[in-house]
Order: C-alpha cells, then structure tokens, then sequence
C-alpha cells in the first residue's frame, strides 16, 4: 500500500499543535507496519537546517490562473527512512511566521491551493503515484476536489482519507477568492458555507472517508460540530474516530535528557528530585507536601481558562503550587502574570514556550489540569500519564477517551474528571485530586503508577489507521 501523508506542519519542522507531533509519529509507524508512506509539507523558513535535504525536482503549480514555480526539496522524518518532501516557494513560505503575525497571512488561501495542487503534482513529478492520499485539516480540503476534477493525469485511482484534528479551524475565505483554486463550478460547489469557501466542509463531503483523533468527539461533532453539523451529519456512515498515541522514546521518563533526574514506574525518587529541582529554579517554596499544579497550553478559549481563572482564588486556599507555560490571549497572559506576582512562591507564570521546560513540568507536577470545553484528542494527558503525573481534565473529546475517573471503591481508574463546564465542577474535581494526594498517599501512588503502566504508544493507532486506509480503498 501507498500513502502519500499530507499536513501543513510536521515535527519538528514546523510546529504549532498537536497536528505536528502526529504527522510524525503516525507515518513512522506506518512505516514500521510494511506501508510505503512518504510525507509532503510546505517548506517554511522554520524548517531551516533542521534536517539534511537535496534538491529533488522542480515544479510548476497552477494558483490563481498562474503558473507559480516550486523547488522540491527532500529529505528523511527523524530516526527513521520515511522520506518527506518540502515544497518550496519563497513568496509564499519564506516568512517569520507558519501561518501569520498577529493574524493569518491575507494570501492564506493562495498558499495552501499551492501545497495542496503542489502535492499531487509531486506524485506526477516522481513517478510515484499513491493509493491513497492521507489529508489533515483545511490546509488540504482542496485535495479531494483536484482529485475530483481530475488535474493530475496517473491519479485517477487514488483515494482520500481526511482526519479532522480541530474543527475550530476551517479554512474560511470571502467568496470573491473562489476562482484561486481552480476547481471547475460543480466540484467547488461543496465548499460554499455561507456565502464564503469553506475548505474543511469541501474536504469533510468530497474526501472518501473522514475521521477525527478521538472516538468520543466523532460524536460529539455531529451535534456541536462549529456550524458544520450538516455536512458532517451527512457523512455519519463514513466517519471514524481513532485515537491518537504518542512518541514513547520521546517522552520516557527513564531516558528524557530534559528532566534533573529520571525515572520509571518501579522507582519514582526521580520524580521527586524533579519536582525539588522545579520549585528551586522557579522560585517556589521547598515544600514536597504540597501538590504541583502543572499547565502547558495554548492560552485559548477552548482550552477552559475562563474556569481556571474563575475559580483560581477559591484553587489557591487549597494547600497546592501552580506552575504554567504558555502563550496565547493577553487577557489570560496578564491574568498569570498578575498571579504570580500575588502569590509569589506559590504560583510561577511562564508565559513563553520551551520543549525542554515542558518535560520538566510534566516530570515534576503532581497533577495536570485540562479543563477544555471540546478537546479533539489531547496529548498532554496522555505524556502526563506517561510521567506520572496525574490528569484532572473535563469529560470531554478524546479526554474522556482516555482518562478514566479514579474509584476509590475498587481503587481502579487514572485521573479525575468533571462534566459540566463550569468553574464549580473544575474546582470540585481539583479538590477531590488534592484530598486523595494528601489524605491517602498509598492510593496516589498506586494511582499515579497505574497511568506510567499504560501503553500510549502509536502502535494500536497505527493498527486502527491501517484498517481506516484498507476500509477508504474498498470503498472505491
């Protein structure tokens, strides 16, 4: 079988979410499975030197009416020989930003028809034509359709699987850009939402099979689905839900060369050295007694901060430490920034990025807090399990997948949850973390170890994408 993965960010090339630790992971182990996958992207300045590339071949890519030329440069994903291509055009690629400064790039939707039409070019180019082509998000909705309309001569048989990382984002652009793609009237015909081109709706009706990263928000869409309930309800049959895994070399405590000291779940003492070290470098007081706190996120809407911010004095009478990383909206930065300054010593705000100082946080909290209002899949919980650092998330998406409430009747489960999104319900469910941690510390243990014992690794994924991509193919 023959894969061409498509996605407009990939680890560690580019990067802003979740997409990018996928489109890494997954094709790897693709690969590992006996799939003869190859991975496209834009190349952007952000990719840089970090990888050892040469000059491939040379396209031309039709955009807006326009022949616009592309430089083909190609290379392997790390650690392995999975070969990815970057499609480059300085124009439109060799900028500060991956998507935008402050806002998205006004020629947004000329860059992606570029990599999407791009892509398939490629395939022409190299002689190397997929089965099946595995699309992510709306920066490849517009595959589908060229498919559709058949542009590149040898790809007639090829089938599209898309997967839905986050339906907050569409790809919306005003109706007076339609004619940039190229699609004849009646292809472009399921990409109109509203008066405007709406590049996930197209890909959602025209791809042969969609999915999204988490069983529980396949549901959930059908019925809160960001005004694209129709087109989604209209696929039902069609759509999956697989959950996401995650990179267990990358984020193993017993090797992470982040962290102060490592660990495993047979010998937790480095565990308890990390989080020493972390309230030294950050300024909080030497108590082990009192339970971390950890946040590493986008500060965004989605992610429940109205919640946390809500119900942060009444959090801080309980006997805990907080510590985040992240960026987002300067009312949530200010907001930390401020907390930090009138709990000092017991709050750290570090309202930046940094993969090493994510690591730390995971190995040294005690617990993770995820209280979204919709979360697709979510990584997070799932390298806090893997460090035994306990989850407190809202029910939700692929959170309620894959953290299962603590029972202290039959002392069974690996995290805390809450349904209702309401400052209340977080608080409530932080509560019942912190009373467990401090009242019984033989159950945290056990609870803490049970999550370390998981095995979150991309294999049982990869297994379930497998059978996604044999199911896409037979649908032909």
């Amino acid at each position: 079988m023959r894969v061409l993965f498509v996605s407009a960010e990939v680890s560690p090339f580019a990067k802003t979410g979740g997409l990018a630790d996928v489109a890494l992971a997954l094709p790897r182990s693709l690969a590992a499975s006996g799939i003869d996958v190859r991975v496209v992207m834009p190349k952007y300045r952000a990719v840089g030197d970090k990888t050892e590339t040469r000059e491939e071949t040379r396209l031309s890519v039709p955009v807006a009416g326009a022949e616009k030329p592309c430089v083909v440069f190609s290379g392997s994903l790390p650690e392995s020989e999975v070969p990815i291509h970057f499609l480059g055009n300085d124009p439109y690629y060799d900028r500060p930003e991956i998507y935008g400064e402050g806002a998205e790039y006004p020629d947004a939707l000329e860059r992606f028809t570029f990599f999407s039409r791009g892509a398939l070019e490629l395939c022409a180019a190299l002689e190397w034509i997929p089965d099946l082509i595995h699309i992510n998000d709306w920066h490849t909705g517009l595959i589908p359709g060229y498919l559709a309309d058949h542009v590149v001569p040898g790809l007639e048989s090829a089938r599209t699987l898309l997967t839905i990382h986050n339906l907050g984002y569409q790809g919306e652009f005003p109706g007076d850009q339609a004619a940039i793609p190229g699609l004849s009237e009646s292809t472009l015909e399921p990409y109109w939402h509203r008066s405007k081109l709406n590049l996930l709706k197209g890909g959602i009706l025209r791809a042969d099979l969609v999915n999204t990263v988490s069983p529980t928000y396949a549901e959930e869409i059908l019925h809160e689905g960001a005004g694209l309930e129709e087109a989604l309800r209209a696929r039902e049959d069609s759509l999956f839900g697989v959950i996401n895994g995650i990179d267990m070399d990358e984020w193993d405590p017993a090797t992470d060369s982040h962290l102060w000291a490592t660990f495993d779940k047979d010998d937790l003492a480095g565990k308890a050295e990390n989080k020493a070290r972390l309230q030294e470098e950050l300024g909080l007081a030497a108590d082990p007694a009192a339970p971390i706190l950890g946040v590493i996120s986008r500060l965004a809407e989605q992610k429940g901060f109205d919640l946390v911010m809500s119900a942060f004095d009444r959090m801080m009478e309980l006997p805990v430490q907080f510590v985040l990383l992240g960026t987002g909206s300067e009312e949530y930065e200010a907001f930390f920034r401020e907390a930090q300054t009138r709990y000092a010593g017991r709050v750290s705000s570090m309202i930046t990025f940094s993969e090493p100082w994510a690591h730390r946080i995971e190995a040294a909290s005690d617990m993770f807090l995820m209280p979204s209002h919709y979360e697709p899949c979510g990584l997070n919980q799932q390298y806090s399990l893997r460090y035994g650092t306990v989850p407190v998330v809202r029910a939700t998406g692929g959170l309620r997948d894959t953290v299962h409430p603590y029972d202290s009747a039959t002392d069974d489960g690996n995290g805390f949850l809450f349904e209702q999104p309401t400052p209340e319900a977080f608080l409530d469910a932080v509560r019942r973390a912190v009373d467990l941690f401090t009242q019984d510390p033989e159950a945290w243990d056990r609870l803490r170890r049970r999550g370390m014992a998981q095995d979150l690794s991309w294999d049982a994924s990869a297994v379930a994408y497998r059978k996604l991509y044999e199911k896409t193919l037979e649908s032909a």
